[in-house]
């Protein structure tokens, strides 16, 4: 198991070392440091790789869960709040855990699990294989841009090539990693990490534009921008 970076933003004192504290004293974790500036941890986070943000829900300049919405989806999110009334955001922005003040060690103890799991489970599925004929290949997930369904096909375009196999895109959907693929339309997942914009009703990735169908335009907005 990799140490798992630690990166921890609120704006009370007391929580940032508390959970300084947690994480000093639990294996497989390393603490890079503390800010009350959600400002500030955007630019840690654009330096650095931090593999768990412990992230404060309600911050004067920049809530927890306007942050979270911007994060790359490699730094998993664990809120700590002391209003359980947004346990609801934390569920809708996809993060690992919510933990409620005051934080215990053991409820500590029961997130960092969870994380360790997610992580290690990451480690294991960072690459594919594709059945595409008598043929099979290997494929990091990083290298794949979107997947285009048709009927009971889907075409895989990764960063140098294409590659058609016999599967539905609801059946593979669900097996794909949900922090890094998202469908935005009836026939496209996309590979989050690699969109670069929004234009009207389709995204840019490379070269390519790909639809956007209302059904998923509000979540696109939402998770992606």
């Amino acid at each position: 198991m990799k140490q798992l970076k630690c990166l921890v933003v609120d704006d009370e004192e007391l929580a940032r070392i508390l959970l300084k504290t947690y994480i000093e004293k639990t294996e497989n974790l390393t603490f890079i440091g503390s800010t009350e500036n959600p400002l500030e941890a955007l630019q840690i986070l654009q330096n650095q790789e931090v593999d768990l943000l412990f992230l404060d829900i309600q911050m004067p300049e920049l809530s927890g869960t306007s942050v979270a919405k911007i994060v790359n989806p490699k730094t998993r999110i664990i809120f700590t709040t002391a209003y359980s009334q947004y346990a609801l955001d934390g569920f809708n922005l996809n993060v690992l855990d919510y933990l409620l003040k005051p934080i215990t060690f053991e409820r500590f103890e029961q997130a960092i699990t969870k994380a360790k799991d997610y992580f290690q489970i990451q480690n294991q599925e960072e690459t594919i294989i594709i059945k595409s004929g008598y043929d099979l290949h290997k494929i990091k997930l990083e290298d794949i841009l979107f997947i285009e369904g048709s009927s009971e096909y889907v075409t895989f375009q990764t960063i140098d090539r294409r590659i058609m196999s016999y599967q539905t895109l609801k059946s593979l959907e669900a097996s794909l990693p949900n922090q890094q693929f998202m469908r935005v339309h009836r026939s496209y997942i996309v590979n989050r990490n690699k969109v670069n914009s929004l234009k009207g009703k389709e995204l840019l990735i490379e070269s390519y534009k790909i639809p956007v169908s209302e059904t998923y335009m509000e979540e696109v907005k939402k998770i992606l921008f």
